[in-house]
């Protein structure tokens, strides 16, 4: 057989069939694997789908039960009734009216509502009152409490034809309490199915599985029509809460995942298997044509080629020949500078490249991985300073509005008490209760001006080198005869010579008299009391410690200490603030704050500054 031949047959044999099949073998996983990812993407949109129908849908009937909390309504005027029922209407766009029945489920005066267009709620028509009523049977709810909501059928809304539901709220305790009862149109989860559904090939239903029917779909046609008998028979059979399946005729790819704290409601994710498929079964008929091509050409291509080789190779045979009569000096020779005349050549200085370039990519993988690595840590840091920032501004804001707010009424307070007081004779049964009142106001006006500097913008510091010796000298010349007076044994370790850093000496001391005032406060019940105050520099800045022999920290508070208003004195004071203050000093100055403590046996702090 001569070579022409077998190269057809080995290009049959080795190239085209295995490529064929190969093909088709690849194109068959492809489809299974599209398959499953289709599966896979529909799992996760029907489980974060059904997630947000949840949230949105009990967002609702929270806010309605939350609001119904805040009225005594067994108590209040028909004015003030009317008015809680228009707040229950206002929590929500999605709310079209709210009906007030009595406990048998009889309405009580008209529903409060807004004609169609006149605002962002769902139109309402008035001669669906009595059919609302029947929405959700209230007496089931009659031994429940004050607050307690109940979902009912859901049913076509009059005017926009959406799917609608009922909540029931009982506003008060005991069996004669009455219910509001708000009709809440699901045009809002429709939405948000057209949202999930857009830029994928199948579609997204919400459905009731108990009744077999499509509350809300990304398909507005398909709204309130029954499912399709075999999807509808599959979901019942199972009660996963996310599964998969596939469904004939017609054939269908389903995720489907049940709606959380909604019994009976599922996300119902659909594609067409066909439309699904389509890219690879088109792939199919072009692999097909394209093997076929193929296969001509390499006919052509294989004639020309052998021709010209069958030339070469005679020279290497007659190489060959000559090698086995034993003439080694003999050489081989081919023309030409294809691979045949470089293979040897070539493989040799691809090795040579090829270790060359690996020693290279593996420096640089090491040093791209260092240089991440750091600049991980520099973004987590950074990270943890902008949460702590914003916390603080947060609730710096928070408290100037609180404080604002309290202030004034407590001055009208205290005033009126100290003009009681004067008034009234010492001996006077009344004078000894206004003189608690008095003192509990001072002590709010006191709480409010902390809340206020707290709130209010510092100044910018200004910073210079600082001698960390003779701020905690300073400091400690403030404190030092309370601390003795309390027992409290008081050992310095300063560094010499000095350490000097880069800082506002007056804010610092604020730090300082913060960290001592805590220590002196964790001590008060520890049998051995011993404050240490050091300095020193190290790794290229300065520090100073404050350590006592206090109970110490527990671990699940360790992370919140630094947080505005958390504290854990036995006497509650200064309103939580001088380790957020602190933090925010050593923040501006470009410091760190470390920690150390064990329960029981003490707590360290450890103040980092730049070096001057």
């Amino acid at each position: 057989m001569r070579l022409y031949q077998q190269l057809i047959l080995f290009m049959l044999a080795a190239s085209v069939l295995p490529l064929a099949a190969v093909g088709f073998l690849l194109l068959s996983r492809a489809e299974a694997a599209l398959a499953g990812r289709i599966v896979s993407e529909q799992r996760v949109i029907a489980e974060s789908t059904a997630e947000s129908a949840s949230s949105e849908l009990m967002k609702t009937v929270d806010a309605l039960a939350r609001s119904a909390e805040l009225f005594n309504w067994e108590s209040i005027t028909p004015e003030e009734f009317q008015g809680g029922l228009q707040l229950l209407y206002g929590q929500s766009p999605a709310v079209s009216a709210v009906l007030h029945l009595d406990a048998q489920g009889i309405p009580r005066g008209p529903p409060v509502y807004q004609a169609a267009g006149d605002s962002e709620h769902p139109g309402f028509e008035p001669s669906a009152t009595q059919a609302l009523a029947r929405a959700v049977p209230v007496q089931t709810l009659r031994r429940g409490n004050k607050g307690q909501a109940a979902l009912g059928r859901v049913y076509a809304h009059a005017l926009s034809g959406r799917a609608a539901v009922a909540v029931a709220v009982k506003l008060g305790d005991g069996e004669d309490a009455p219910f509001a009862l708000a009709e809440v149109v699901l045009s809002d989860l429709e939405a948000l199915l057209a949202r999930r559904a857009r830029g994928n090939p199948g579609y997204i239903h919400l459905v009731d599985t108990t009744a077999g029917r499509i509350l809300a779909s990304s398909l507005s046609e398909r709204r309130l029509q029954p499912l399709e008998p075999a999807l509808a028979a599959r979901l019942a059979a199972d009660d996963t809460q996310v599964r998969g399946f596939r469904v004939d005729a017609p054939a269908l790819w389903v995720s489907a995942a049940r709606v959380p704290k909604v019994p009976g409601f599922e996300v119902v994710v659909a594609v067409d298997e066909d439309v699904a498929l389509a890219p690879v079964r088109g792939m199919r008929r072009t692999v097909l044509l394209s093997i076929g091509a193929a296969f001509v050409v390499l006919l052509g291509l294989g004639a020309l080629f052998t021709r010209r080789l069958n030339l070469r190779l005679s020279r290497v045979v007659a190489g060959a020949e000559a090698f086995g009569r034993g003439e080694l000096e003999r050489r081989v020779t081919v023309d030409g500078e294809d691979e045949l005349s470089e293979l040897a050549s070539t493989f040799n200085r691809m090795g040579a490249e090829l270790e060359a370039a690996r020693a290279r990519m593996l420096r640089w993988n090491d040093d791209l991985k260092l240089r991440v690595d750091e600049a991980t840590s520099e973004l987590k840091a950074a990270q943890v300073q902008l949460l702590e920032a914003q916390k603080l501004a947060a609730v710096g804001q928070l408290g100037a509005g609180v404080a604002h707010e309290i202030n004034n009424p407590l001055a009208g307070i205290l005033g009126n008490t100290q003009l009681l007081m004067l008034e009234r004779d010492e001996k006077d049964p009344d004078f000894e209760t206004l003189r608690k009142i008095e003192l509990s106001a001072k002590r709010c006006k006191e709480i409010t001006q902390n809340l206020l500097r707290f709130s209010q913008q510092r100044a910018k510091p200004e910073l210079r080198a600082v001698d960390l010796n003779a701020v905690l000298r300073d400091a400690l010349s403030l404190t030092e005869h309370q601390l003795k007076g309390e027992g409290i044994a008081l050992g310095t370790e300063l560094a010499s010579p000095q350490a000097k850093v880069k800082a506002d000496p007056g804010h610092l001391s604020q730090v300082v008299l913060a960290l001592v005032s805590n220590a002196r406060t964790a001590m008060m019940k520890s049998e051995a009391k011993r404050l240490t105050l050091r300095t020193g520099e190290r790794d290229g800045r300065g520090f100073f410690e404050v350590e006592d022999t206090g109970k110490g920290i527990a671990p699940e508070h360790r992370s919140r200490i630094f947080e505005p208003f958390f504290t854990t004195k036995d006497v509650w004071s200064n309103v939580g603030l001088g380790l957020s203050v602190a933090w925010r000093v050593v923040s501006e100055a470009g410091g760190t704050i470390d920690v150390r403590t064990e329960v029981g046996q003490g707590t360290c702090f450890t103040v980092w500054l730049p070096k001057a």
